[in-house]
C-alpha cells in the first residue's frame, strides 16, 4: 500500500540527487530514507533512480512519476476543503471573510436589510486584510467574501474567475485632520513635503490605490510617515495629525460630520470604488446558496466606464 510519505520523500531526492543531503531535509537517517525510498520503488515495481550516477538521477520512469508525485499530493491537499464542502450540505452556518474596515462599517447593516429577503442562521466572520481573506476562499475555509473593489486593481478572485456581486459603493478619499481654521493641515496639491500615512501590500485598499495614482503619487513631493495594514489604523493617525490618509468613506463619515477630519485634496483625488461580494466556486449548503441568491437579486448595476479610467 501506497504510504503517503514516500511522495514527499521522493520529490525530495528528485530535488537534489543526493541521498544524504534528501535525508537531512525528511528529518532521518540515511539508511532510513534509502529503505523508504526502495519501499516506494517496490511498491511501484520499477526503479525511480538511477544510483550508478553521481548525484542520482531519475529514470525514466522517476520523471514519469515526478508529476504523477506532484499531482497526488495535490489532491491530498484539496481534500479537507472538500470534505468540509461535503458536510456543509445540511450545514446552517455562514462563514464570511470581510476586511477589516468593513467588517464594523458595511456589513452589519447590510446583513440588517438582508434579513427581511431571506431567513440567516448564524454567521461565522473573519476580518482580515484582503489578502488572508483571498486566501480563506482558495482553500476554501469561506464560503463569501466581501471587500472593496475596482477594476484597475484586479484581485485573484477576480482572476480566477470567482463569481461576484456588487452591493454597495464607496470613495476612498484622502483625509487630513482640519487647523485652526478648519482647513486641510497637509493639503496633497500645494504641501511641498506631505506626510502620508500609507497601507502595506498586504492591504486591499493599499493595492486599489497603488494601481489608480500610483503613477500621480510618484513626482509629488511626499514622505511616507507611517504604514499599517489597518484602514482604521491609519484613521487614528490621521485623526492625530500625523499625515493624509486614504479612508474609506464609510469608515469616516463620524469624523466628517464632527469636524474631524476633512478631505486634503479636490474630488479628482477621490477613487470611487465597489463594495463587492464573492462567493465560492463549488455549489454551498442551502443557507448559503439561499444568502447568495438574495444579494444577487438586490445587487448594483454594473460599476460605469469611468470608474475603471478614474
Amino acid at each position: 500500500m501506497l504510504n503517503i510519505v514516500w511522495l514527499e520523500d521522493f520529490r525530495a531526492l528528485a530535488a537534489t540527487g543526493n541521498f544524504s543531503r534528501a535525508a537531512e531535509d525528511r528529518y532521518m537517517t540515511q539508511p532510513a530514507f534509502s529503505r523508504r525510498i526502495r519501499a516506494l520503488e517496490e511498491w511501484l515495481g520499477a526503479d525511480l533512480f538511477d544510483r550508478s550516477t553521481q548525484p542520482a538521477k531519475l529514470t525514466a520512469v522517476g520523471e514519469w512519476f515526478r508529476g504523477v508525485a506532484d499531482e497526488l499530493l495535490a489532491r491530498v491537499a484539496r481534500v479537507p476543503g472538500e470534505a468540509r464542502i461535503v458536510a456543509e450540505a445540511s450545514a446552517v452556518t455562514l462563514r464570511i471573510a470581510a476586511t477589516h474596515a468593513l467588517s464594523f462599517t458595511f456589513l452589519p447593516n447590510w446583513l440588517h436589510n438582508l434579513e427581511s429577503k431571506v431567513p440567516l442562521g448564524p454567521v461565522q466572520l473573519v476580518s482580515d486584510v484582503l489578502q488572508r481573506c483571498e486566501a480563506l476562499m482558495l482553500q476554501s475555509k469561506v464560503q463569501f467574501v466581501l471587500s472593496h473593489s475596482h477594476p484597475q486593481a484586479r484581485g485573484v478572485l477576480d482572476l480566477q474567475a470567482y463569481p461576484s456581486v456588487p452591493i454597495g459603493q464607496d470613495l476612498l478619499i484622502p483625509f487630513s485632520a482640519p487647523d485652526e481654521s478648519g482647513q486641510p493641515k497637509y493639503p496633497l496639491a500645494t504641501s511641498s513635503t506631505t506626510p502620508v500615512l500609507q497601507y502595506a501590500t498586504e492591504s486591499g485598499t493599499g493595492r486599489i490605490i497603488q494601481a489608480v495614482i500610483g503613477r500621480r503619487l510618484e513626482p509629488m513631493a511626499i514622505r511616507p510617515a507611517f504604514t499599517a495594514h489597518l484602514a482604521s489604523v491609519l484613521r487614528t493617525m490621521a485623526l492625530d495629525g500625523r499625515g493624509v490618509a486614504w479612508l474609506p468613506q464609510t469608515l469616516a463619515e463620524e469624523d466628517i460630520a464632527a469636524g474631524r477630519l476633512v478631505p486634503a485634496a479636490g474630488m479628482d483625488w477621490h477613487i470611487p470604488v465597489e463594495i463587492r461580494l464573492y462567493r465560492a466556486l463549488a455549489p454551498m449548503a442551502d443557507a448559503a446558496e439561499a444568502l447568495w441568491k438574495a444579494a444577487a437579486g438586490s445587487a448594483l448595476p454594473a460599476a460605469p466606464s469611468s470608474l475603471a479610467s478614474r
